[in-house]
């Protein structure tokens, strides 16, 4: 006889296009969902004939492809699923006809790439800091860049209400006010944070690439991957771990 798959509650939800499994934890620790009309522990395992509903809506997994979409986000939009509670959110914005949700936030000020998606998998894959993914910035401050400035970001920066230093990362003079760069981490408002650190201001914070997708549409438009984009993709993250190896969980970080 078959051993009957199960299924943690998160996954299922992530699989199911539903939300990340970061949100779905949220959403069973409010009490949102339900199993069989149960609301369930965190890490409950479901079976296949298991009927689960967030809010009382039954969802079902019955996807048949995965959306990936790169969107250039304007500033003043705030990368968030929760449309109740802040008018600028990025789904209502998008207006996408399926349920999706952004991998990673830029906060309100800042603008450029951010991509969105409904597969939960591919999201934990990006957004995990030890996988060592670059994202890319051209940034602009309120004077001019020395060259001091320039050799003290590259070699890392403490952050002390953060408590840590920023890895070591690259970073070019593009002109006297701006400069590119490339991070392999994602901490909370972080190259806000170093530039302050330098008693410099950020004026402009634009990403211009995540990993090998590129910012290439007009301010507040958005298109698919193209299959050369999605194949390059995979095989950066093929190594890639899903979970955190810490017991804590981080928030999704802006920058």
């Amino acid at each position: 006889m078959a051993k009957t798959e199960l299924k943690r509650i998160n996954k299922f939800l992530s699989e199911a296009g539903y939300c990340s499994r970061r949100e779905a934890d949220k959403l069973i620790e409010a009490g949102r969902v339900t199993i069989n009309g149960v609301v369930p522990e965190m890490g409950t395992k479901i079976a296949p004939n298991d009927v689960v509903a967030v809010d009382g809506n039954l969802i079902e997994n019955t996807k048949e492809s995965f959306v990936y979409l790169a969107f250039n986000k304007p500033v003043g939009i705030v990368c968030t699923t929760d449309t109740s509670v802040e008018k600028d959110n990025i789904i209502d914005f998008i207006n996408y006809p399926k349920r999706i949700f952004p991998i990673g936030r830029l906060d309100k000020p800042s603008e450029g790439l951010i991509l969105l998606t409904d597969d939960g998998d591919i999201v934990n894959k990006i957004l995990r800091a030890s996988n060592n993914h670059e994202k890319e910035y051209v940034v602009t401050v309120d004077k001019p860049i020395s060259q001091t400035f320039i050799e003290r970001m590259a070699g890392g920066i403490h952050i002390a209400d953060l408590n840590k230093t920023t890895k070591k990362c690259q970073v070019k003079k593009l002109g006297s006010y701006k400069f590119k760069i490339i991070l392999t981490q994602g901490l909370n408002r972080q190259i806000r944070r170093m530039c302050e650190y330098l008693n410099y201001e950020v004026q402009t914070l634009k990403r211009v690439r995540i990993m090998n997708i590129k910012l290439d549409m007009p301010v507040g438009e958005y298109r698919e991957l193209t299959k050369n984009e999605f194949t390059d993709l995979n095989e950066l993250l093929k190594d890639s771990t899903k979970t955190f190896k810490s017991k804590s969980r981080g928030k999704q970080k802006r920058v």
